[in-house]
Formats: structure tokens, sequence, C-alpha cells
């Protein structure tokens, strides 16, 4: 096993990364769940805000697992046109079944972040962390939804990653991190000694830690 558990990823993670320590301009987003404790390690040793970014995939009604799209924080909606184009979904069931995402999007806000503002990343470095890179479909959606938010410069990083899906993000962002690109890849939580799934509950203790070490209100985003 490269990593013992997440914490210990993010610590690996944060040395490959501390070129963006103390900068006043960087904003460290995680995908949830399993990218919190991730990105926990990485915003302590940056000294950067953390916070969550929500995506969820819009799939099609009775093939689920085939994504027409993704919705993300900040109501961004992000479609895959070819697919669509394809299959010739109307434009009204595009926007229902965004419209149900959207419902369980803002529930898991709530849940996460409370009453908080959610930040803005307009001109600033965001570097988006999980907890690994397998086809990268959930980044992918994160990282086009993003872009519509413009901030100055987007990262994305991640402890392990198989090496094609790294090598694709970096004509995607700004910089692509992977920590560790291991062969034969197979799966993420292959590369972790403890993969447990992470809770709600953790997620929130996480982002309450780090708001502490923050000279702002904790930072949000979604």
């Amino acid at each position: 096993m490269l990593f013992q558990n997440r914490f210990h990823a993010g610590q690996v993670l944060a040395e490959e990364i501390d070129h963006y320590r103390d900068r006043s301009d960087v904003l460290v987003l995680a995908l949830p769940r399993g990218g919190v404790p991730v990105a926990f390690e990485v915003a302590k040793a940056l000294r950067a805000p953390l916070d969550v970014f929500l995506v969820r995939k819009v799939g099609l009604p009775g093939h689920e697992e085939l994504a027409i799209g993704a919705i993300a924080s900040g109501g961004v909606t992000v479609i895959n046109q070819e697919t669509v184009d394809e299959l010739h979904i109307p434009e009204r069931e595009i926007r229902r079944l965004a419209a149900k995402e959207l419902v369980e999007l803002k529930r898991r806000e709530r849940e996460y972040r409370g009453n908080r503002p959610a930040p803005s990343v307009n001109n600033r470095v965001v570097i988006l962390v999980d907890d690994g890179l397998a086809t990268g479909s959930t980044m992918r959606a994160a990282v086009a939804a993003l872009r519509q938010q413009h901030p100055k410069r987007l990262v994305v990083a991640v402890p392990v990653a198989a090496a094609t899906t790294c090598n694709e993000f970096r004509d995607e962002v700004d910089e692509t991190i992977c920590a560790k690109t291991p062969s034969p890849f197979f799966a993420v939580g292959m590369w972790y000694d403890d993969f447990e799934q992470v809770t709600d509950e953790e997620v929130k203790r996480l982002l309450a830690k780090a708001s502490q070490w923050t000279k702002q209100p904790a930072l949000q985003v979604r």
C-alpha cells in the first residue's frame, strides 16, 4: 500500500504542492467525501482555507450510470452535449433531471456548511483535491464547473492516479499534481491500507477544524 490512510496521503501530496504555501490567494477545495481528509492535510500544510466542492452526476433515466451532465456548487450545470444530441434528449428533460439532483446537492451543502455563504473563486488559485483519480469523471465535471466561475489558476491535485488520466488533465487545467501514478492502477482504494468511507460527520468536523487556522471565517464553496 502506498498510503496508510487519506490523512497520510494528504501529507504526501502536500509535499508536492508546497510552492503554494502561505499565498493569500489560494483556496483548497475538496471533492467530498473522500477528498476531504486529503485536502485537510494539504490546506493545513499550505496554511490555506479549506472547503468542499460538490458535484452531482445527472444520469439518463433507466440508465443512471450514463452521465448526460453534472451539476455543481454554485448552481452550475455542465452538459455532455455530444451524448444529449446523440440520444435526442429534450432540453426540458435535462432541466427536470438537473433540478432533481440540485435538491440533493443543496441538502448536502446545508449538511456540510450550515448557513455559511459560499466563497468566491473568482481570481483565486483554486486547488481541487480528491483521494485519487481513476477515470476522472467527477473531477472533470468539477473542473468544468469551476472554470465558469473564473478562477485565476485551477490546479488538480491527488495523491494517486492512473497515469493516463493524470496526463489527460494536464490539458484541462493550469497544473496537475499526481503524487503517485502506479502501474497497473486498477482502483484508487487499492493504494490505501485504510480506505473506509468518510462520514458526513467527519466532513463537518474537518471543515470546522480547518476554519480555525484561517484568518477569514471558514471559506465555503459549492
